[in-house]
């Protein structure tokens, strides 16, 4: 195949500066941008090369010349099969259709490239292509950063939800009552949504822990949770913490300004705790917020866009509020959108010792103890108590007894004396007197104790706070041998 003239540009005779007939600008205009092209084509750091709707060269850069160990200048109007094995330049300006990313072998080396056709009104004009990766090598090097990319990202985004204050999921929530498990579901089916959720129920009952759960499991997890304590805020300062403030904006300000916290939750949640004790002044502003997720800092006058997602939580009945005109009913219902409820540690007595057994783990492992047990006499002390304080109240429990419990298992006579009392008077309900109860209590210690020293009467004596002496008639009224059979 022969060698196309390569069209040269003709001299225009005239003066310097004579404008072009065309319009285009004057000669000396035109030559410089068309170096300027000529400079930009040529740094192009791949291999580059162009060809008319024939097939044949217009632009050969000198990158691709070097790869090639070619001349430049030598293929223009060169047809491209004449230059570049394998090529399909000239099948592209005939079907009109790009190869993006394709495989080309030159020179015994696979490289990728793309072929893209020009067009003007409709026509392909040229075909431009470019090699894109010298060699297959540089795609497998450029996937192995990008697979290391995705792995730090990974990473990355896992430190940063341990850095963030949610350290609950649903995995900490302990229990199997039929109660809690029809809230774990309601909780989960939450999470999947973008809906306000208005978690009620006693103090100590784990409304935060359910925030952080719902918070953690959803698409908002990476960002910031932000608790904020409607009932520990002061009134006169609870709207710049909420809204933040301008630099100056009161006295004792700090003279830089400050984010507040609706700022600072930015696509992540905002969890407002105890929010029946939000003063009625500052309820309009706090719904305004909610609903057109903007607002302006104290002594501001930007308005502040925060795209967040609301999860209000309160010990209060709210409906009996707002019958008192303590609770405005457009935020109430604003709120209520999700609503979970979580039933008192009282009410769902399946949930106790599972709930002791995960908290006792939790402290032993904090205070680097070995595992700690609960006898059966302790374990129905345990669940038939009350529990006026819910977890919160148990947690207490179990940290009193652990903190003067010698040996690994918690017996009745360990826990605090209000639990305690309240399983003897369950025997006594059950017609058992006092009498039997304590003697039974009694005989539990010391064997538990000799137990524990292995036999050492002495020992035995020192843990329970008694004379040898007034020991050995205890094991001689209960009938315990001095030395085990």
């Amino acid at each position: 195949m022969k060698k196309r003239d390569s069209t040269t540009v003709k001299s225009i005779n005239g003066p310097k500066g004579k404008r072009n007939p065309t319009g285009g600008g004057s000669i000396p205009d035109l030559i410089q941008q068309i170096e300027i092209f000529g400079l930009i084509f040529d740094c192009i750091y791949n291999g580059v090369m162009v060809t008319d709707a024939d097939g044949y060269i217009t632009h050969f850069n000198k990158p691709y010349g070097q790869f090639l160990g070619l001349d430049p200048k030598e293929q223009i109007g060169k047809h491209c099969t004449q230059v570049i094995e394998n090529t399909r330049m000239h099948i592209v300006a005939q079907t009109g259709e790009p190869e993006i990313n394709q495989s080309h072998r030159i020179m015994g080396q696979n490289m990728v490239v793309q072929r893209i056709p020009i067009k003007k009104d409709g026509r392909v004009i040229a075909v431009f292509g470019q090699v894109m990766f010298k060699d297959v090598r540089d795609v497998r090097k450029l996937a192995t950063e990008l697979s290391l990319l995705e792995s730090k990202v990974k990473l990355y985004e896992e430190e940063l939800i341990n850095l963030r204050s949610t350290r609950y999921t649903f995995d900490s929530i302990i229990g199997s009552s039929q109660a809690i498990n029809s809230l774990k579901i309601e909780a989960l089916r939450a999470a999947a949504n973008q809906f306000p959720v208005l978690i009620s129920g006693e103090s100590g009952t784990g409304k935060e822990l359910f925030a952080q759960a719902i918070h953690h499991a959803g698409p908002r997890r990476v960002h910031p949770f932000v608790r904020i304590n409607c009932a520990a805020i002061p009134k006169d300062l609870l709207e710049s913490e909420l809204f933040g403030y301008e630099k100056g904006a009161f006295t004792g300000a700090d003279p830089n300004g400050k984010p507040g916290k609706f700022e600072l939750a930015r696509q992540g949640t905002v969890f407002l705790d105890e929010v029946g004790d939000l003063p009625l002044d500052m309820q309009p502003k706090l719904l305004r917020v909610i609903e057109d997720k903007e607002f302006e800092r104290v002594g501001g006058t930007k308005i502040i866009q925060s795209d967040f997602r609301i999860i209000a939580a309160t010990n209060q009945n709210l409906e009996g509020m707002m019958t008192d005109n303590r609770f405005r009913k457009d935020l109430f219902y604003r709120l209520n959108v999700i609503p979970l409820h979580i039933p008192p540690l009282r009410e769902r007595k399946s949930d106790v010792l599972p709930t002791a057994r995960h908290l006792l783990k939790q402290m032993a492992r904090e205070a680097n103890l070995r595992e700690i047990k609960i006898d059966r006499e302790a374990e129905k002390a345990l669940t038939n108590y009350g529990w006026q304080g819910n977890v919160r109240e148990l947690s207490n429990v179990l940290e009193r007894t652990m903190s003067t419990l010698e040996g690994d298992t918690i017996r009745l006579q360990h826990l605090p004396f209000h639990v305690y009392r309240s399983h003897q008077k369950s025997f006594e309900n059950h017609q058992s007197p006092l009498k039997d109860v304590q003697t039974r209590t009694e005989k539990e210690a010391i064997l538990y104790s000799l137990k524990e020293t292995n036999n050492n009467k002495a020992k035995a004596a020192k843990m329970l706070g008694i004379h040898r002496t007034l020991l050995y008639k205890k094991m001689s009224k209960y009938k315990i041998p001095l030395t085990p059979g």
